[in-house]
């Protein structure tokens, strides 16, 4: 399937957790529907210290971690076939991320909640971030939870 890059990329963020699955699936079926290509995206935590270690000897655990995730989350998506696909794992704050890569996207897609660590909020961080920072429409997928 051709794409048309002037329209840009749906651009969607994944990050593990079942509503970021849910929000690949929907940025899958928006890709298809508008004839456009994807970008995933998995941003993860970079330097940060934890118990005595430090940040040079903890980042490829993180590292290593978010491949592991990316992997899966891929391998449990529909079907992407003949979709321009673009993978993406970048370490970083995944809010800024992904409001960076709405500029010239045509959507960005974004779970309702993921892993944050307050799960009584509605919207998480991040999508609230996406939904008040992004250069294009925000699609935010809420899970069953």
């Amino acid at each position: 399937m051709s794409t048309n890059s002037e329209k840009g990329r749906i651009v969607v963020g994944i990050d593990g957790s079942p509503t970021a699955q849910a929000a690949l699936s929907a940025a899958i079926e928006e890709a298809r529907l508008r004839g456009l290509g994807l970008r995933i995206i998995y941003a993860f935590p970079a330097l940060v210290s934890f118990f005595g270690t430090t940040a040079h000897e903890y980042y490829p655990q993180v590292e290593a971690e978010a491949h592991k995730m990316f992997d899966q989350a891929i391998a449990s998506a529909p079907a992407m076939d003949g979709l321009d696909v673009e993978r993406t794992l970048e370490p970083g704050n995944p809010a800024e991320i992904l409001v960076e890569a709405s500029r010239g996207a045509s959507m960005l897609v974004v779970g309702a909640r993921g892993r944050g660590s307050f799960l009584g909020t509605v919207m998480g961080s991040v999508s609230w971030h996406a939904v008040h920072q992004a250069h294009c429409p925000v699609l935010v997928v809420r899970g069953d939870n």
